[in-house]
């Protein structure tokens, strides 16, 4: 398969100019003091193929190259080593306002920005009204764009992105900024560009859209591409490695100690010992405790969050009613999610020992263990909820 991405050892450093405005007496000074230019490498040593008509995300925490990436794609961006060969037209959407004379007016911009990708001032005018229409400002679209919201830059930019046809379209994670409703627009058109065979590469830090629009996924840590492979397992090595350094887990453990949660081991419903559970499946859990005295009346409980910090479920034996009376040494309480409905994605357990007015809390987990599910059924949502359906035919005569 031809490939419509090729980037080989692909590098970008920017001179760290130290503190405050560079003046002449700095510049001579470095000169006589013979002190070398430092460098700050937003990306090095970066290759990778795309093949044509595939679709790629790009994840990493804040920082790690991938926007310089996307740059040096583009063309936007100059690499200080390597190369990068595309084949077919490029459309992209990196920056907020990129591109966009503030004086100008939406209807300007849309013709200036398409004629910087190349696309004839006649053929734009010919798409304009398609390309007010999508982005949803026909109210707003001669006014100077310097009046535009964030949300506004983003809707005229990828419309015009979108609407030139493009063979390759690079969109960074500008498109967070747009409301529900545009995003659900923007996701249509791009189902529509894989339909016709387009390359796309997706920056994100949805990382359940990587999971569900790409084939494949790309890891960008500290500027270096740190793993590549299907979206389901590069999101579910980066949730597990590396989601802590920028703060999206809150993985902390706290509590009296009086009793500790000494080892935590989650099954399948083949008994096998696992992080990845099959949706409708059953999932064991076992909280293996010590108490180092006699508590009376302690409150187990459980919990389970999204990659994306939702609370899915939270439950104790206090709610469950299932009273324990009093602990004294080791033990094994037992958790049984059978069947567990929920649908694919990427999930962390919490747990927690503590009093039954919660003022003690004895032990807790926060976001400590991670977990995949995996859904071979066409059924859609988070959760699967049990439905029958009946008909009933009147035969006519």
């Amino acid at each position: 398969m031809q490939n419509a991405i090729e980037v080989r050892n692909l590098g970008k450093a920017y001179r760290a100019l130290g503190v405050g405005v560079p003046t002449l007496y700095k510049t001579i000074s470095r000169i006589i003091q013979r002190r070398p230019i430092e460098r700050f490498w937003a990306l090095r040593d970066v290759s990778f193929d795309i093949p044509r008509g595939a679709t790629v995300g790009v994840i990493g925490p804040n920082g790690s190259g991938k926007s310089s990436l996307l740059g040096l794609i583009a063309g936007t961006v100059t690499p200080s080593h390597g190369a990068v060969k595309t084949e077919g037209r490029i459309s992209s959407l990196l920056e907020l306002g990129a591109g966009f004379h503030p004086e100008l007016s939406g209807r300007e911009n849309a013709i200036l920005n398409a004629s910087i990708l190349g696309i004839p001032r006649e053929d734009v005018i010919r798409r304009m009204d398609h390309i007010i229409e999508f982005a949803g400002l026909k109210d707003f679209i001669d006014m100077p764009v310097k009046h535009y919201s964030s949300g506004m830059y983003v809707r005229l930019g990828f419309a015009v992105a979108v609407e030139i046809n493009p063979d390759i379209l690079l969109v960074d994670e500008v498109l967070a900024v747009g409301d529900i409703a545009f995003q659900t627009k923007c996701l249509e058109r791009v189902r529509d560009l894989q339909k016709k065979g387009k390359t796309l590469l997706l920056v994100s830090h949805a990382l359940d859209t990587v999971e569900q629009f790409c084939d494949d996924a790309l890891l960008i840590l500290e500027g270096r591409l740190a793993e590549r492979g299907p979206p389901r397992d590069v999101i579910f090595s980066y949730l597990k490695t590396y989601m802590l350094r920028i703060g999206k887990l809150h993985v902390e453990e706290y509590g009296t100690r009086q009793v500790t949660i000494d080892r935590i081991v989650v099954r399948n419903h083949r008994d096998e010992e696992t992080i990845q559970f099959e949706s409708g499946t059953a999932m064991h859990i076992e909280v293996h405790y010590r108490a180092n005295q006699r508590i009376e009346n302690p409150i187990f409980g459980f919990s389970i969050k999204s990659a994306d910090g939702v609370h899915v479920f939270g439950s104790n034996t206090q709610i469950e009613n299932y009273p324990i009376p009093a602990i004294e040494r080791s033990g094994i309480v037992r958790i049984a999610v059978d069947p567990l409905t929920i649908k694919a994605g990427n999930f962390f357990l919490s747990f927690a020992i503590h009093s039954p007015d919660h003022k003690t809390q004895y032990h807790r987990l926060e976001d400590w263990l991670a977990f995949s599910v995996v859904d071979t059924t066409a059924r859609e949502g988070l959760v699967h909820l049990n439905n029958q359906w009946q008909w009933n035919h009147e035969r006519q005569d």
